[in-house]
């Protein structure tokens, strides 16, 4: 499996985002100590706010979503986390297969929280959404030639389709899905089809697609929606010309819905803090705080009452594919099997 972080350097790699002020808080009471995979401000502004509202000091340790759970294994009964954070429900459905994770009842959470985008049995929560879409170049593409992942493979694609590495989780948990709906022949069929019609060897990430996608290297492009929005709200000018040089449309709206992931958290195992964790997955499963997150992030929220940003909004209406993600992280490990045999590099 691709899962390149089994290197000695990374735990002086994770212990280097912890100040020694913080280190030092951790362990004590009256706190909550996350380690987390997100990396943005708004995140930083919702725990101050959450430390104002309750007392309880946020202590945050930020590093990749793999790093953390070797840390966390490696640490076991004394590791001082409460809270696992990441961008993919894959990294939480492994996080919970490792024994790194503990239930959490909650009925606010689990009013909050929609049943397909948390844990059958509450061992983790999604915190924010994101869908797996189809960016078009506005010049070259018609949004009606446009329908679903499946057709993708089309030949009028050849040459024509961007999209980033199989290393990549994204791309895991979207053919993981596909696996799951249409069975492991045709995702074997469906990925080797695609490979055939991409416009170039995948390299960079989502935002690099769209860029690419901008300057004329491809038609059309597989990336989050997350990355779409966030080229909109950058500070440089031509990020911003690269997303409005693309339409986004969202796969399979006649059938089962666009694949979608999720940042998402869960309780350690042995969190030391365990109910203050849980009041701060409570805290930012609110309407008003879920609604903060797509404005600020371009996060579609996962709160059905929460208000999305005029960026999400102005994408029009879509269907999500109501898939366990569970099955995202049952499934990887195929998933990446399959990559490896079709030659998607």
């Amino acid at each position: 499996m691709r899962y390149p972080f089994l290197f000695l350097f990374f735990p002086l790699l994770i212990l280097a985002s912890c100040t020694p002020d913080e280190s030092d808080r951790i362990g004590s009471n009256g706190q909550v100590n996350i380690y987390t995979h997100r990396h943005y401000e708004v995140d930083r502004e919702l725990y101050r706010e959450f430390e104002q509202e309750t007392g309880i000091r946020v202590n945050v340790v930020k590093a990749s979503a793999d790093e953390l759970i070797v840390r966390l294994e490696n640490e076991g009964k004394k590791s001082p986390a409460d809270l696992l954070v990441t961008v993919d429900a894959g990294r939480l459905v492994m996080a919970k297969e490792k024994g790194l994770l503990q239930a959490t009842d909650s009925e606010i959470l689990e009013s909050n929280v929609p049943a397909h985008l948390r844990d059958p049995e509450g061992y983790w929560y999604a915190q924010t959404l994101r869908a797996r879409v189809i960016v078009y170049s506005r010049d070259r593409v018609d949004a009606d030639e446009l329908s679903s992942y499946e057709a993708l493979t089309d030949d009028k694609w050849r040459g024509r389709i961007l999209t980033r590495s199989s290393s990549n989780i994204y791309n895991q948990s979207l053919l993981a899905s596909i696996i799951a709906h249409k069975g492991s022949t045709y995702a074997k069929e469906w990925a080797e089809g695609l490979v055939a019609n991409f416009a170039r060897s995948p390299k960079g990430n989502d935002s690099d697609q769209i860029i690419a996608l901008a300057s004329g290297q491809g038609d059309i492009a597989i990336v989050n929606s997350y990355y779409v929005g966030k080229l909109y709200q950058s500070d440089e000018a031509g990020r911003r010309a690269a997303a409005e040089a693309v339409g986004v449309f969202f796969p399979n709206s006649a059938d089962r819905g666009s694949h979608i992931n999720v940042s998402g958290a869960g309780i350690t195992r042995h969190a030391p803090n365990r109910a203050s964790a849980q009041k701060l997955l409570e805290f930012l499963s609110r309407p008003e705080i879920q609604s903060r997150f797509a404005e600020a992030n371009a996060e579609f929220p996962v709160h059905q009452d929460a208000k999305s940003s005029p960026i999400l909004l102005s994408w029009g209406e879509w269907k999500q594919d109501e898939l366990p993600l569970n099955r995202l992280g049952e499934l990887n490990s195929e998933a990446v099997s399959i990559f490896d045999v079709v030659g998607w590099k």
